[in-house]
């Protein structure tokens, strides 16, 4: 169930967009002392400083949802990120035995902003998921295949990977789970992002030429020929992240000609040719860290969102850090979540009159777990 905007009588939203960012940040602390422990804001690396500056918890979205589905006391998760992570904390929070612990009642999970979604996840629908499958089982065996869904995506692609033997990975484990994958079939089916799966394989081992790119768009067997499909042991789907497809190999090479000590720390949902001349690649978490244990004097330019590289910067002064591209790429849906937004989502859940709440229907719900359950199986 969603709820929208329009079925709350109770607060205008234009009312919002009017107010200062100092009344409407009172206004949250407000709330937020009302409600004390029964209510949990999480906030992803890439929001706004504003919005995470209210936030119990901050982190990358499997983290975040894993630290809310251990919280005892809460009763609303308020997710300050985008529409797939508040599904998996609907997921995770809501899981059989958690509702048993607590006499069947939900924790509800809020989205401030319905219009928070997430570009890469858009980029594969369950139906084109499904359309590939079938077309993939004209020309292989897909009991012989595995399918792997990067966390960045719809619970109806975690149900599916649950359905089919498949798992769910995140950027930090994507390697673990591709090793996992191919201890039971020979081919794996990884979608949406295409960069985080070919960066991950090649470590591996495993060559481009074994790494066709499926594209939903094209009708005939995701535009591959048959051989190049028989040879696979990677089908990358044609997905990706537009603020990391943002980053160049020029880039790079710009950076290390004017700062010859530079090193490039980069995710590895950047393409290929960023990834293999990076000094350093990994997952949000990777990069936060990495920057965290770093000499004092070190000289960073980092390829990931915009607002995580702004914040690393204020809070290593000692570095000199970097933003890799000379265009300014943000994630864009993620920063529809803003204080007006939030101010309204938390005085309607104060009120009684609870808007935009993420509820994953059970069938999908029970799925996607098996396929979560399976990646947090996996060492």
């Amino acid at each position: 169930m969603q709820t929208d905007i329009s079925t709350n009588p109770r607060y205008e939203f234009p009312e919002y967009r009017t107010r200062s960012n100092e009344e409407l940040s009172d206004r949250i602390e407000a709330i937020r002392r009302r409600l004390g422990e029964e209510l949990l804001l999480l906030g992803h690396h890439y929001q706004q400083d504003e919005v995470i500056a209210h936030c119990d918890l901050r982190g990358d979205s499997y983290q975040l949802s894993q630290m809310a589905a251990a919280n005892k006391s809460c009763r609303y998760i308020v997710f300050c990120g985008v529409h797939f992570m508040a599904e998996t904390a609907d997921i995770l929070a809501n899981r059989p035995e958690q509702l048993q612990a607590r006499d069947g009642r939900r924790v509800s999970v809020v989205l401030p902003d319905l219009a928070a979604g997430c570009s890469m996840a858009d980029m594969a629908g369950i139906r084109q998921v499904e359309n590939a499958w079938e077309d993939l089982g004209e020309i292989l065996d897909t009991e012989d295949i595995t399918p792997v869904t990067y966390i960045n995506s719809a619970a109806s692609l975690k149900a599916f990977c649950g359905k089919h033997g498949g798992i769910v990975c995140t950027s930090s484990n994507a390697a673990a789970v591709l090793k996992w994958a191919f201890e039971r079939t020979s081919r794996v089916l990884f979608f949406p992002d295409q960069h985080l799966g070919r960066n991950t394989a090649l470590t591996m081992g495993i060559g481009n030429d074994q790494m066709p790119v499926w594209n939903p768009h094209e009708l005939e067997s995701g535009g591959n020929s048959a051989d190049a499909l028989l040879r696979s042991r990677v089908i990358l789907w044609m997905g990706h992240c537009s603020v990391h497809q943002m980053f160049q190999a020029a880039h790079v090479h710009q950076f290390r000609a004017k700062y010859p000590n530079i090193k490039i720390l980069v995710h590895p949902e950047c393409p290929q040719e960023v990834n293999d001349i990076a000094d350093v690649s990994g997952s949000t978490g990777k990069i936060i860290t990495t920057v965290q244990q770093a000499p004092a004097g070190t000289q960073w330019a980092i390829g990931t969102e915009l607002h995580l590289v702004n914040r690393l910067k204020k809070e290593h002064p000692e570095q000199e850090i970097h933003f890799l591209s000379p265009v300014l790429c943000m994630c864009a849906t993620m920063y529809r979540i803003d204080l007006a937004h939030l101010c309204w989502s938390l005085e309607n859940l104060a009120e009684g009159t609870p808007v935009n709440v993420i509820q994953v229907n059970e069938d999908t719900a029970r799925w996607s777990l098996v396929a979560l359950e399976r990646m947090l199986d996996v060492r």
